[in-house]
């Protein structure tokens, strides 16, 4: 199977789109005839949550408008329940036309199963320039493009400008290790108790460590020699002893989500994702925070480029039984391509499509904080877990072994060592 990490730069819905998606969970692809005779063909497009998504509404009827013989028949499924249903559609034969694949990672499966059709005839017939798409290659597997990066997201650091002025301490540049990172969270952490302010915040997701590890795109969650990612777990329990962030164990039994502190202004820095942005505008611009907050690039290991980060990528698909694939494929062309990028932009989020105006066309986003331009560039983008048969079974297993390390259950060593042994077990090594 071919494996890549691609390197590379850088409202609700109305009523009647509601009530075509509750028909639709009972309807399926087909064609029909318009009074003027010509033939309308309506596509099935599974989604998840859509009314949390609204910018894949914009884009079905701004495909609908400019493909008037094409409709697109939307299958609003919970997120939940979604990786089973579209399983269940698939199975199925042709339940589906359109493949919106939840978790990158799942797309081999698919594959494996012929369930994809092969875009790579498609995208040379209509002079797809590829190079403009993040992790476009992750999804060429076995010689075949399975699928076409959709959406994209990759980690930043998000701060707060007001606990930095009254500390002192300068801004975050966009060329920061994580050795100055953990520096600066020591010079801005203050108080107790309740009234704590903590210098940084590290989720309890084993992304929020692992992945700085995969940074330098040499190593993956893969493995199966995980000593590559001792020096930020040391990072995580060091920053946990002296207080800089929250404790692992306070965050897991509070369940508390990682938006929380750092809307509320108890935290100074907090690396996460660039989907976080547009939630951050929407709760300025309910008054539900008041903080001042700002974007940096992501803190690199020592020896790695600034600019150097850590994402993933939502794809589409065509299932290989749909009765309708050319038209399935003008909405993908649509959806992944500059008309999709700019529906996406338009709704403040990442699309994978990008060019030259991406970034400030984003930046240019009513909310963003200024600078955000230049934070958000660039170097690499490696794919945090890649797209590998194994990568969701690998990956579950990370972070069962996460907690143990991070509540100190067992020595940094011995757990590294246990990845390992069930890394390559669940491999075939």
């Amino acid at each position: 199977m071919k494996k890549k990490f691609v390197k590379t730069m850088a409202v609700g819905l109305t009523a009647a789109m509601a009530a075509t998606t509750l028909l639709a969970g009972c309807g399926g692809s087909g064609s029909d005839k318009t009074e003027g005779g010509s033939e309308t063909v309506t596509l099935t497009f599974p989604v998840w949550d859509l009314a949390s998504n609204p910018y894949l509404d914009d884009i079905v009827s701004g495909f609908e408008e400019s493909h008037p013989d094409i409709k697109i028949n939307v299958v609003d499924v919970a997120a939940s329940e979604y990786t089973n249903k579209l399983s269940v559609m698939l199975n199925g034969g042709a339940d589906c036309d359109i493949v919106y694949i939840k978790d990158a990672d799942g797309t081999p499966s698919y594959a494996e199963k012929g369930q994809l059709e092969d875009l790579t005839e498609y995208a040379e017939k209509d002079g797809i320039d590829t190079s403009k798409y993040v992790s476009y290659d992750a999804f060429n597997l076995d010689g075949k493009q399975v699928a076409v990066p959709f959406k994209t997201d990759y980690y930043v650091l998000y701060y707060n400008k007001d606990i930095f002025d009254a500390a002192g301490v300068e801004y975050p540049s966009n060329d920061m290790t994580w050795s100055e990172w953990e520096e600066m969270c020591k010079k801005l952490t203050s108080g107790e108790g309740s009234s704590k302010i903590y210098g940084g915040y590290l989720h309890t997701w084993q992304a929020c460590v692992e992945n700085w590890a995969v940074q330098d795109g040499e190593n993956t969650i893969l493995g199966p020699d995980y000593s590559f990612m001792k020096p930020y777990y040391e990072m995580a329990l060091r920053m946990q002893d002296e207080g800089t962030i929250m404790d692992y164990s306070t965050l897991k039994t509070s369940n508390i989500n990682y938006a929380s502190p750092f809307q509320q202004g108890t935290v100074a820095t907090l690396p996460m994702g660039t989907w976080f942005s547009p939630v951050m505008i929407a709760k300025k611009a309910a008054g539900e925070s008041d903080v001042n907050w700002g974007i940096a690039t992501l803190p690199h290991p020592d020896g790695v480029p600034a600019g150097s980060t850590v994402g993933s990528t939502t794809p589409m698909g065509i299932n290989a039984n749909s009765k309708y694939k050319d038209q399935a494929w003008e909405f993908i062309k649509y959806a992944c391509g500059e008309e999709g990028a700019s529906k996406l932009i338009a709704r403040g989020q990442m699309p994978a499509y990008q060019d030259d105006t991406t970034m400030e066309s984003l930046a240019a986003y009513e909310g963003m904080p200024e600078g955000a331009a230049e934070a958000m560039k660039t170097t690499s983008i490696v794919l945090d877990r890649p797209i590998d048969s194994a990568s969701a079974e690998v990956n579950q297993m990370l972070g069962e072994e996460h907690s143990l390390i991070m509540i100190k259950e067992k020595p940094i060593d011995d757990v590294l060592k246990e990845m390992s042994d069930r890394s390559k077990e669940i491999q075939g090594e």
